[in-house]
């Protein structure tokens, strides 16, 4: 069965991602386009429905980004968001100009037509949220207006004969109370999406793909122990078994037993069927970092050398057909392509395409997923919790969590501190999902007393912040007993620490790691 597909249509709007996964979330599928794409592509691509994103142009400034009138006439019901509605307006002989009062935040919305199809299951007053400056004036000949708040007179309207549906406020974020069920009957009740996209389907449909494309060819996967790339590689095993060679880097810079517990899921006694090559090349990072204190230089440092080691670990393997990475859904948008470019992120898993490795195509299985979805994926597949929800975690590892020389005395106190942290909060039943969390060693030592003597060791910083999007961050209220508990802890089992703090500092000013 061919699967139910909505486009969304980028016109620069901030949340155009968020659209693509609330409409997942409804179990239908949704690819992210851009504006530009021809009606006739759309056509082709047999879509059951089209959302325009918002966006921070004027549909009536001249570089203003439009898409072709055409895009209505194509009999597939079409949704406008905010800028999109505008857009709708403007297009089909409605005005669209400044308002006089610009609406910015929660705003009550008012339904007037509590028998259209996108608010059929929304109270007659409910909460909106509201950011334009422009507003439809006048509504195109055939549009009804459908909702309005105090300040915008047209804050819904749609030509239902037509399947053309406008709301000026954004359903897709969580500040607009009933935006999913709006959302959702856009695109069940409007456009006729069966809802039964599920992760289980995904799954299976792409190991039939990946079957297809790899045929009896030779995989190559850098698994770095990440969720992206454990998922790809958990996937590739399904479907083309030890056609598959994993090759695992553990540069002495990860976390606490981290190389030991990626070795036991896709090792020799792990669930997985494929190659797994596991390149101890702890000592060859140290020398390598010995002395190094620019935190520029260390990351440059650490990349180059894993790409080297990947690289002479694919030589001796030798010729392979494929090069496989972990790239996710917002890596593709991200890159300004859409899913329909065939965009590799040079610092995807291995840190860049490697040179010297002679293969011929590249396989991406999870390029059409959202990183919640790759989370599912990974469960469906047989992969432990602890990995698939493990914390984010930087490419050069610890390297950027020690302030200062990398040696592998500090490695070895960062490794036992975070390890204790990591330990208390889910102890303290801290909801460590909504951010990153994790200890770093400092540059500073001071002076302290244990037992009847002085001692002059590092400080170790605790670091949790929340976040949505890794743009912005606050620092995590974590308890003062758990934070007081992971002290004592420290100071008492880790070897070389007599002092303990809490990193408070939001981003921005700061930066989520330490380097």
């Amino acid at each position: 069965m061919e699967r139910e597909l909505v486009v969304v249509l980028d016109f620069g709007g901030q949340y155009k991602q968020l659209i693509a996964r609330r409409v997942r979330e409804c179990n239908v599928y949704c690819e992210i386009h851009p504006y530009t794409i021809s009606p006739e592509k759309l056509r082709s691509m047999s879509p059951r429905g089209i959302i325009l994103t918002g966006g921070p142009g004027s549909v009536y400034e001249e570089n203003a980004p439009l898409c072709e009138r055409a895009l209505f006439e194509l009999d597939i019901p079409v949704l406008g968001i905010c800028y999109g509605s505008q857009l709708m307006a403007h297009l089909l002989g409605g005005a669209v100009r400044t308002a006089p009062v610009s609406e910015y935040g929660r705003t009550e919305l008012c339904i007037d037509a509590p028998d259209s199809a996108i608010f059929s299951e929304v109270r007659r007053r409910t909460t909106c949220w509201m950011s334009h400056t422009d507003y439809i004036a006048e509504p195109p000949a055939g549009f009804a207006v459908t909702a309005h708040t105090r300040h915008c007179p047209v804050a819904a309207m749609e030509n239902a004969a037509r399947g053309l549906y406008a709301v000026q406020f954004h359903p897709e974020v969580l500040h607009t109370a009933e935006g999913t069920k709006m959302l959702r009957s856009f695109v069940r009740e409007v456009c006729g999406c069966s809802g039964d996209w599920k992760m289980s389907s995904f799954i299976g449909e792409t190991v039939r793909k990946l079957r297809a494309q790899i045929g009896g060819g030779k995989v190559l996967l850098g698994l770095s122990g990440g969720v992206d790339s454990s998922v790809a590689a958990a996937l590739l095993a399904k479907a083309v078994g030890r056609q598959l060679t994993c090759v695992f880097v553990d540069h002495g810079l990860l976390r606490k037993n981290e190389g030991d517990e990626v070795e036991a899921v896709f090792g020799s006694g792990g669930n997985f069927e494929l190659n797994f090559i596991r390149v101890n090349a702890q000592q060859r990072f140290y020398e390598k970092l010995a002395g190094v204190t620019d935190p520029e230089q260390k990351r440059k440092i650490i990349g180059a050398e894993f790409i080297a080691v990947f690289e002479e670990e694919a030589r001796k393997i030798g010729a392979v057909d494929f090069l496989a990475q972990g790239t996710i859904y917002p890596d593709v948008v991200e890159s300004g392509t859409g899913s329909g470019g065939a965009v590799i992120k040079s610092h995807h898993n291995v840190g860049g395409l490697p040179e010297t490795v002679d293969f011929k195509g590249i396989v991406e299985p999870l390029r059409e997923l959202f990183k919640d979805e790759v989370r599912e994926a990974g469960l469906g597949l047989g992969l432990p919790g602890p990995l698939v929800f493990r914390q984010p975690f930087p490419g050069p590892g610890l390297g950027v969590r020690i302030v200062g020389e990398v040696t592998p005395e500090k490695v070895r106190i960062v490794q036992d501190a975070d390890a204790i942290f990591r330990e208390e909060l889910e102890r303290g039943g801290i909801d460590t999902g909504k951010g990153q969390f994790f200890a770093a060693l400092t540059n500073m030592r001071s002076v302290g007393v244990m037992g009847d003597g002085r001692t002059y060791d590092y400080a170790v910083a605790l670091r949790g912040v929340l976040t949505s999007d890794f743009m912005t961050a606050e620092a995590a209220d974590v308890p003062w007993s758990v934070l007081q508990t992971c002290m004592n802890r420290i100071i008492n089992e880790v070897r070389g620490v007599n002092r303990v703090l809490y990193d408070l500092t939001s981003k921005p000013p700061g930066t989520i790691e330490l380097e």
